[in-house]
């Protein structure tokens, strides 16, 4: 009989070791990351999409998605919509810099932490945020120009540039204006002649370019565009105009998507210089380092090169996106 107990109360013990296994697993539930996105306005954006929703099943975290559709409204519903839910963590990439003041706060309140990706935004607060991953837009506005400026040494004459600039109000179109402008500003030869906003879209690219052939026509010495898209769409508008993109204009772009190596390959584009959408892994860390109490730099920069298309068929091949 007190073997027949002894098994038993082993079988009993046992078995309540089990039944509190699935509790224990319950306690490491997965982490969830509210991630608001731009929209998909560009090779790019799609690239970076596909890079946070790959990142986040590789690294077991739950991620809840929304596609702002380029409006910022829709940007800050999705963040509310986030904060209601509970999230662990919120991420987001800002269509413009200014107006997250407020959703910031509630997010805060809520004690729940944000980490901008790609873009910056513009508050008086910066502890809205816990820090922000991504390119530095102003040194890739200075590597646009550095190699236009040495591109067109010994060359007469001025030279006259007509700008497609990112989404109004977005940080990666104010700085990649204003490094671009620092650079070309030390030699009165380079002047900006026309620069309105193509959206960062390639239909918006050919529209405007269209427009400025109309008003400057063989003026034009040389186009820079603040995205490969914008500056693919371009090239459709100056071939279309009987000119030769690459070669009557010289045709500076930023990003370095798949479709600009292609369009330098062609000889239709002279440079592009490299803004990496591959930020999914490193976000992917960085909440797991917030969830386990580690701190995180303020400013966490992406590593990146300038591709001249002499270089472009030998580059081709390795490029993820």
């Amino acid at each position: 009989m007190k073997f027949q107990r002894r098994t038993l109360l082993a079988s009993a013990a046992a078995l309540a070791f089990a039944a509190a296994l699935p509790m224990s697993a319950m306690a490491q539930k997965k982490i969830v990351l509210g991630f608001s996105q731009i929209g998909a306005e560009s090779e790019w954006r799609t690239a970076n999409t596909e890079s946070i929703k790959s990142a986040s099943k590789e690294a077991g975290i739950e991620l809840k998605f929304a596609d702002a559709q380029q409006k910022q409204e829709n940007q800050i519903k999705a963040i509310r919509s986030f904060i209601a839910q509970k999230v662990d963590v919120i991420a987001f990439s800002p269509v413009v810099e200014t107006g997250f003041e407020q959703v910031l706060r509630e997010a805060k309140a809520a004690k729940i932490p944000v980490i901008l990706t790609d873009r910056a935004v513009n508050v008086k607060d910066d502890s809205l945020y816990v820090t922000f991953m991504g390119s530095d837009f102003i040194e890739e506005g200075k590597r646009a120009g550095n190699w236009l400026v040495e591109k067109m040494k010994g060359t007469p004459g001025d030279v006259n540039i007509v700008e497609l600039q990112g989404t109004v109000g977005s940080a990666p179109a104010i700085d990649r204006k204003k490094g671009f402008e620092e650079v070309i500003k030390a030699d009165p030869r380079f002047k900006i002649i026309r620069s309105q906003t193509g959206d960062f879209t390639r239909a918006k690219g050919k529209e405007v370019m269209e427009a400025f052939l109309k008003a400057e026509g063989k003026k034009i010495n040389v186009l820079y565009a603040h995205n490969d898209d914008m500056a693919i769409g371009a090239i459709q508008a100056i071939e279309e105009a009987g000119m030769k993109p690459g070669k009557d204009i010289i045709i500076v772009s930023i990003d370095a998507v798949k479709g600009a190596f292609e369009a330098m390959m062609a000889g239709k584009l002279n440079v592009t210089v490299e803004c990496s959408p591959l930020l999914g892994p490193q976000l992917m860390q960085a909440v797991k380092d917030l969830k386990a109490g580690k701190a995180l730099p303020k400013r966490i920069v992406t590593q990146e090169s300038i591709f001249p298309m002499e270089v472009a068929a030998a580059e081709f091949p390795k490029r993820k996106y």
